[in-house]
């Protein structure tokens, strides 16, 4: 397998950062579905996310799968590396 360049390991790492605090933040939501604060900070790291998300699609290709992501022409879901290969 070849080896991707820095900028896709830096994306990938502030994608699987901000979805470690998404997670951890919706777990505290769960019991806390008054915080304001920390509704408005699961906010803002949601919109932050999408936008990584989208800038690493455009460079390196889909995440997900199942109408989670675009594709480009042509079809590049056989693209290597899947982000949990490297």
């Amino acid at each position: 397998m070849n080896q991707m360049p820095k900028e896709y390991y830096d994306l990938l790492h502030q994608l699987q950062a901000i979805d470690f605090v998404l997670v951890d933040l919706a777990l505290y939501l769960n019991t806390h579905p008054n915080d304001y604060e920390a509704i408005r900070q699961f906010n803002e790291r949601s919109l932050e996310r999408r936008k990584l998300k989208k800038q690493f699609e455009t460079q390196f290709g889909p995440l997900q799968q199942y109408g989670n992501s675009y594709s480009q022409y042509p079809w590049d879901w056989s693209k290597t590396p899947w982000p949990w290969q490297v």
